[in-house]
């Protein structure tokens, strides 16, 4: 059975990219940090640490390129700067919830897709395909809804 890098190659090499060192140490950072949903600064800092020869132009062109070959998925939680996720799988690419905690930033997956029944209504009231979707709670972490003092 494959790894993911395996797998990134593949993809990587049918597309007509070579996986170079720098694409490698960005996707390695990316696996290390699979639930953190990080952005393109985060992910140049990280890299740095092990690839310091690298730049931040390349890390970007990076996330395009991996974008562009749909095995990551983009994040926007209306922070000012997006976030990525590896996503190699169809499953992975219908996006799955997020809970953002007001208070620390902390940012929890939702496994479950909780809106298949609606979309079934959805497309069928109104005949319209739906490809995609994304939704976004926000509130408090559990640690962050311990730490409020009862009024």
């Amino acid at each position: 059975m494959k790894n993911i890098m395996d797998e990134l190659k593949d993809k990587l090499k049918e597309t007509g990219f070579k996986i170079t060192p720098q694409r490698r140490a960005i996707i390695e950072i990316l696996l290390k940090h699979e639930n953190e949903h990080l952005s393109s600064e985060e992910i140049y800092d990280l890299v740095r640490v092990d690839c310091p020869e690298i730049g931040l132009a390349t890390v970007y062109r990076t996330m395009q390129l991996l974008d562009d070959i749909n095995v990551i998925s983009k994040l926007n939680l209306d922070d000012g700067c997006v976030r990525y996720e590896i996503s190699l799988n169809e499953e992975d690419c219908h996006h799955h919830h997020h809970l953002i905690c007001s208070k620390c930033n902390k940012i929890i997956e939702v496994k479950e897709d909780l809106l298949e029944s609606i979309e079934r209504e959805i497309q069928s009231l109104y005949k319209f395909k739906i490809v995609d979707h994304d939704v976004k709670f926000y509130g408090l972490c559990e640690e962050c809804n311990k730490n409020i003092s009862p009024e």
